[in-house]
């Protein structure tokens, strides 16, 4: 029921990268490829290449560690994501990039914390007032 429908000859890059759902249209995939941000065996790639089994793709998504991953079938058909799953596997250090990275993500410092300038929050805002009612001034 899940199974892909395989093709035994050589399929496009950003159709396979459609069908195998990393990317929701071929347009965008044709941008991201286009963007050098998809590479085939460690070469910069153009949509139109023929993709194999046993090729190795990285792909980059801006803020992400890269994802390496082994094709490991080929189809022009996009099916379920259980089916597609089954045309590639990720390797084990694309893997541990992403956990580090999410580990990473997950112990990070608060962002409003990291902010020295800018816009006054609530607190600051109540701690000017504070200062500007109990200071003295000269005229008075």
């Amino acid at each position: 029921m899940n199974e892909p429908k395989l093709c035994e000859h050589p399929v496009r890059l950003d159709k396979w990268l459609w069908a195998a759902r990393f990317f929701k249209t071929r347009a965008v995939a044709v941008d991201a490829i286009n963007k050098n941000r998809v590479e085939v065996n460690g070469q910069a790639a153009k949509p139109a290449k023929d993709l194999r089994v046993g090729d190795r793709l990285t792909l980059r998504e801006p803020g992400l560690p890269a994802r390496e991953i082994q094709v490991l079938g080929l189809s022009e058909i996009r099916g379920p994501a259980p089916a597609a799953q089954q045309l590639y596997e990720d390797t084990a250090e694309s893997l541990a990039a992403r956990e580090a990275a999410r580990e990473h993500r997950r112990q990070g410092v608060e962002p409003a914390q990291a902010i020295e300038h800018g816009r006054p929050t609530k607190r600051d805002r109540r701690q000017l007032a504070d200062w500007n009612r109990w200071s003295a001034s000269v005229d008075e």
